[in-house]
């Protein structure tokens, strides 16, 4: 009985009672007495003891991280030392052996070509004749060059414009600085972007008057080699060379601010990606059908009007977009990391 009432007593019921009876000031007396009965009886730590296990916590805590740290070291000690300098003449062994392979492959190529002006070099077989003779009658191009590259070798051309964009993709993934609007611009982009408004000639009124003059003529001419290169000498190289050039010169004399209206970073992702897709899918379509002796929508034409040669005006297009949009691209990025 006596074990039940003191149970009964240290329940909350009967402290209730007692502190309606007594009052608060009352209990706030026992509750002082019960906290140094408590801190006497040492059923709660002090503030000493606390503070001597977190002391042995930490050391243990350094303790466990100076071996893991030691371990590290010595496990990586061969590597640094003797390892790095096996390394270093595995790789230069290595190497030379390497180009030494390379260079006795190519002497050994060399040596087994054909003689120079041998008529049965390869040069002078069928295939020559051949782009010579029927070139103008199977691709309708005036300028057989132009025929040769974008008919006959047009996949080896397409994987020509594919260098050039994966050139321009390397680029972007090494020198783009980040462009997202939801973030603020970083101090390394902000001294690029002071720095190149420094050195802009935004108030060169001779250079600003003569591109004004120039660009438009360059651009023209441009858009000529494009679409006349079955015609006469030019094509998507060399009109896609010419546009981006004369981008080139209008961002010198205008700056970033005007260029950006017309020519930016998604304007570049479509462009590419559009003309070399429809190369791509137009001239395999033109060797399936080819290949399989099937009937086809594309034909040569007449040879020597605008609008001949099959696909090569075209093609001629596609692979100027790419060659403009990647040397603007090049320069944009080389000079400050954006477009």
């Amino acid at each position: 009985m006596a074990r039940i009432r003191n149970n009964y007593e240290n329940t909350w019921w009967p402290r209730l009672l007692r502190w309606l009876e007594m009052g608060s000031s009352a209990l706030d007396d026992r509750l002082e007495e019960e906290m140094e009965e408590t801190h006497e009886g040492h059923l709660l730590p002090s503030a000493e003891e606390i503070a001597a296990q977190e002391a042995q916590r930490e050391a243990r805590i350094q303790q466990k991280l100076s071996d893991e740290l030691e371990m590290y070291a010595h496990a990586h000690q061969w590597s640094r030392t003797k390892g790095a300098r096996l390394a270093d003449w595995a790789y230069r062994i290595l190497a030379v052996v390497i180009c030494v392979s390379i260079i006795w492959v190519l002497l050994q190529t060399a040596s087994h070509l054909p003689s120079f002006g041998s008529p049965d070099n390869p040069a002078h077989n069928e295939v020559s004749r051949r782009y010579i003779e029927k070139g103008m009658e199977e691709t309708g191009a005036v300028n057989i060059v132009a025929g040769m590259i974008l008919d006959y070798r047009a996949f080896d051309t397409l994987g020509e414009s594919n260098v050039l964009f994966v050139a321009a993709c390397s680029v972007l993934i090494l020198l783009r600085m980040s462009s997202d609007k939801n973030h603020t611009s970083s101090v390394h982009q902000l001294e690029i972007e002071a720095d190149d408004r420094m050195y802009e000639p935004k108030n060169d009124l001779i250079l600003q008057r003569a591109t004004s003059m120039l660009v438009p003529l360059i651009l023209v001419f441009g858009v000529y080699g494009l679409f006349n290169g079955h015609l006469s000498p030019g094509g998507g190289f060399s009109g896609g060379a010419v546009m981006g050039a004369g981008m080139i010169l209008y961002l010198n004399a205008f700056g970033f601010k005007k260029a950006q209206r017309f020519f930016t970073f998604p304007v570049f992702k479509t462009i590419s990606a559009c003309a070399l897709t429809f190369y791509a899918v137009s001239k395999a379509y033109s060797f399936f059908t080819g290949a399989n002796h099937l009937p086809s929508f594309i034909t040569p034409g007449t040879p020597g009007n605008l609008f001949s040669a099959g696909l090569i005006p075209y093609l001629n297009i596609a692979v100027g977009m790419v060659v403009c949009c990647t040397m603007y691209a090049f320069y944009t990025h080389f000079r400050k990391g954006d477009m």
